[in-house]
This record gives C-alpha cells, sequence and structure tokens, in this order.
C-alpha cells in the first residue's frame, strides 16, 4: 500500500472518524464502527482510492461513500489525546506520520513526495516539508475527508 492510502487508511479507520461531528453523539466503540456498512463502505473506498494512486491514476472519488464525511480531526485528535499528545500534527508532516506510527524518515517524505507530486525545496527542507504537509491535507479533503480550518493554514 502507498504512504497515502496507510494515512487514509489509519485516519478514515480510526472510530472517532465515523462518528457524528456534532457533540451530542454517542460514543461507537471499534467493533461497532468496523461493523456499520459505513465503515465498509470507507474500507472499499480507501482500498479503490489506494490502489488508483499505485496504479497512477488521478481518479479519486469526491466523498468517502458515506453520506457524511469523515471527519479527519477529530480522528486525529482523539489519537492525539490517546498518545498523550501528538506534537505540531496540524502543520507539521514528520509530527502527522508520528502521530499514525509511520515512518516519518527523509526517505519516506521522499517517497510520499513522488506519490503526492510534490517537487517543493531541497529533500527534506521546511519548503518540502510545508508541501507536503498540504498535499495530504488537501487530498484528504479530496478523498471525503473533513479537514479542520487548523490544518489548511
Amino acid at each position: 500500500m502507498s504512504i497515502f492510502g496507510t494515512i487514509m487508511d489509519k485516519i478514515f479507520h480510526h472510530p472517532a472518524a465515523a462518528q457524528p461531528a456534532s457533540g451530542g453523539a454517542t460514543a461507537q466503540s471499534p467493533s461497532d464502527v468496523s461493523s456499520s456498512s459505513a465503515a465498509s463502505t470507507m474500507v472499499q473506498t480507501a482500498e479503490k482510492i489506494a490502489s488508483d494512486l499505485l496504479a497512477g491514476s488521478s481518479a479519486a472519488p469526491a466523498t468517502a461513500g458515506a453520506s457524511s464525511p469523515v471527519d479527519v480531526g477529530a480522528a486525529l485528535s482523539a489519537m492525539a489525546q490517546q498518545k498523550g499528545g501528538g506534537g505540531d500534527y496540524q502543520h507539521s508532516i514528520v509530527d502527522l506520520l508520528k502521530l499514525l506510527d509511520l515512518d516519518s524518515s527523509l526517505d519516506s517524505r521522499k517517497q510520499l513526495g513522488q506519490e503526492l507530486g510534490v517537487h517543493a525545496g531541497a529533500d527534506g527542507s521546511a519548503e518540502q516539508n510545508i508541501a507536503l504537509h498540504k498535499a495530504v491535507v488537501e487530498k484528504l479533503a479530496e478523498n471525503g475527508g473533513k479537514v479542520p480550518a487548523s490544518m489548511r493554514s
């Protein structure tokens, strides 16, 4: 699976991502979420997107398959809370990858840049890292993620 496919998989399949964004929602257990038809649709969509990315296709669905977008902010916030932090994942590609328990090395970021067509700055530079984070956030939104404004700036 591609690095971006893995990023989507970890975020879109987190139990907090499937919960409605409203404050009055009841929490679902991971088993409740994984057995729901919406979660099943998200799994199929993420697999299709990852397959398309690996095949070099630029076609991607506009939504994650369910009638409501996947709450990227809620999923990442829940992960950060579980880990007692999360660094500056809203702005840092390195911190975002670490939060997702993914390799944040220069080689991994180079590969992610190739997958997403990011060619800004020298390898490992702040310019490249900022461009990578922006590209990941944009791709998450394009694929049905509800991305908070704090991650788009």
